[in-house]
C-alpha cells in the first residue's frame, strides 16, 4: 500500500514554519486560514483538512499519513477514517496519556485531551464539529503514557482502555485481523536521543526499541493509517532529533 502524506505545520493553532521543510515532493500542506472566536473551532479547519485528506486517500486505497506539530490532529484523521467506513483499533505511543479532561487537568492545556475527547470523555466539542461519535475504549491501546497527571491517572486506571506501560508488551499483545490506526508522539521515546520536545519526559524506551516494534507493525499488514506529533524543529539546533525520529517513522511506514 503506497503512503500518501500531508504535512500540517501547526503546534494547535500557532503556525510552525520550521515544519515546512519535512515536506517534499508529493506532500500535501495543510495551512487553512484559522478562523473562529476560539482555539477548537480555529482548529476545525485544520481538522476538516485532515478528515477529507484521510477519506479520500483510504477510498484510493492509499495509506493517510499526518505529520503535525500535535496530538490534537488525530481526531481529524480518525474522522477521515470513519468516513470511508474503516473502523481501526487505535495504538496511541505517548510519553504521556493525554487522557486528562477539564475536571482532571491541572494545566488546562488542550494538547493533553484528545485521547480522552476520541473515547467521548470530557471536551467533545472537536468531534461534535465533524460529526464524529466516540471509540470504544477496548479498541484502544496506549503504549508508553510514563508520565501521567494524578486524576489522569485514575481516569486511564477505570477505564476500559488497553494499557502497556511496556511499549514491548506490543510484541505480545493480540493484535485485531483488522485495520490499524497508529498515532505517534515522537516524545515517547527517550529524550537523552531526542531532546528537542516540548514536553519531554525523563526515562523512556530507547530508539531501536521503537523501531522494531514499528517494523513489528508495518509487517503485520494491517497498518490503515498514520499520524504523527513531531519534535519541536525551533528547538533542534543540531538536528538530531530531526533524525532519530525520521528514523521512527520510516520504521512505521516501511520505508527502511
Amino acid at each position: 500500500m503506497k503512503n500518501r502524506m500531508i504535512l500540517t505545520p501547526f503546534f494547535l493553532d500557532e503556525f510552525l514554519p520550521g515544519l515546512e521543510p519535512l515536506a517534499t515532493s508529493g506532500w500535501q500542506i495543510n495551512k487553512p486560514d484559522l478562523l473562529g472566536a476560539d482555539i477548537q473551532h480555529r482548529l476545525s479547519a485544520i481538522h476538516q483538512a485532515l478528515a477529507n485528506f484521510a477519506t479520500e486517500t483510504t477510498e484510493n486505497n492509499e495509506r493517510p499519513v499526518s505529520i503535525a506539530g500535535d496530538c490534537c490532529t488525530a481526531i481529524g484523521m480518525m474522522a477521515g477514517l470513519r468516513r470511508a467506513g474503516v473502523q481501526p483499533i487505535l495504538i496511541w505511543f505517548d510519553a504521556h496519556g493525554d487522557f486528562n479532561t477539564w475536571d482532571t487537568t491541572p494545566s488546562g492545556f488542550l494538547g493533553g485531551m484528545p485521547l480522552a475527547m476520541l473515547v467521548g470523555r470530557g471536551e467533545q466539542t472537536m468531534l461534535d464539529t465533524l460529526g464524529l461519535s466516540p471509540l470504544a475504549e477496548n479498541m484502544v491501546v496506549l503504549s508508553d503514557a510514563r508520565d501521567l497527571d494524578p486524576g489522569e491517572q485514575k481516569l486511564i486506571e477505570a477505564s476500559d482502555i488497553n494499557h502497556l506501560p511496556d511499549v514491548n508488551g506490543l510484541f505480545d499483545y493480540p493484535l485485531p485481523n483488522g485495520p490499524i490506526y497508529v498515532h505517534l508522539d515522537t516524545d515517547i521515546v527517550n529524550p537523552k536521543e531526542a531532546p528537542a520536545m516540548n514536553y519531554p519526559a525523563t526515562g523512556g524506551p530507547p530508539s531501536s526499541d521503537l523501531i522494531r516494534i514499528f517494523e513489528y507493525l508495518f509487517q503485520s499488514g494491517n497498518l490503515a493509517a498514520v499520524s504523527v506529533s513531531t519534535w519541536n524543529p525551533a528547538l533542534d539546533i543540531d538536528g538530531q532529533s530531526r533524525k532519530v525520529c525520521m528514523q521512527m517513522i520510516n520504521a512505521l511506514l516501511g520505508n527502511c
